[in-house]
């Protein structure tokens, strides 16, 4: 009868030993603090720079180990749907965390009702990310500003104050220069330019997408939370 090599069989459990304390030590120092920045898919956000990880991902269900039998299950067919690894991808409601603000002229929830169905297909405007795509670098991760025509197009204004007037703005697709009056979530306490040459430039619009200096005027009506007071609101 054919045996196994005691000494091969000792080399095979202390290889296999040795994979295991090592994919546990590298998976260990990969999520401590230090290795985040290599973890990232890419540079944080305006006004995000100095966040940790943590303050908008929250951890995974489950260790690392059972995330990965969960997916290799799903790989060979004996899981329906894979499960998130590491940590949760950022959803809307955890934006809402530091951005809720009840003076807002487009908040999220708005975009729900069924009136918007057709708006929403274009541009999803119930999702903060669609605008607001982490880890870019940037403020707006849209390439145009000319969104509002998803849901202004027949918009009508009475008395209209501006001396070119709404309606030819619209006929000739000038979409963009909305941004040069109106802030999308109206957080500026300013009043809306009266003249066109008085609007904020259309190239300092696309710098402030980019994470440039705040084109409009007026103080803001509401301020997000830092990552301190959002973990003094959400931790103990």
């Amino acid at each position: 009868m054919f045996k196994i090599n005691p000494l091969r069989k000792r080399q095979f459990y202390g290889t296999l030993i040795g994979l295991v304390i090592a994919i546990i030590a590298i998976s260990s120092l990969l999520f401590i603090k230090p290795a985040e920045e290599y973890l990232s898919i890419g540079p944080m956000n305006t006004g995000h720079e100095d966040f940790s990880c943590n303050t908008c991902h929250a951890d995974a269900r489950g260790n690392w180990i059972q995330q990965i039998q969960s997916n290799t299950e799903h790989a060979i067919g004996l899981r329906k749907k894979m499960v998130e690894f590491g940590s949760l991808p950022v959803d809307t409601k955890k934006c809402l965390s530091c951005h809720d603000r009840d003076n807002d002229r487009h908040p999220t929830h708005r975009f729900l009702e069924p009136k918007y169905k057709k708006s929403i297909q274009k541009i999803d405007a119930t999702n903060c990310t669609t605008c607001h795509n982490e880890h870019n670098g940037i403020r707006i991760s849209l390439a145009q500003g000319n969104y509002c025509i998803n849901c202004h197009s027949d918009t009508k204004i009475k008395d209209d104050p501006i001396d070119t007037p709404h309606s030819e703005l619209f006929k000739k697709g000038m979409w963009s220069t909305c941004l040069q009056c109106h802030d999308f979530h109206g957080n500026h306490q300013a009043e809306a330019a009266t003249l066109m040459k008085d609007t904020v430039p259309l190239h300092k619009i696309k710098a402030y997408f980019k994470g440039g200096k705040d084109p409009y005027d007026g103080t803001k009506k509401f301020k997000a939370l830092t990552e301190q007071d959002w973990l003094k609101k959400y931790t103990k």
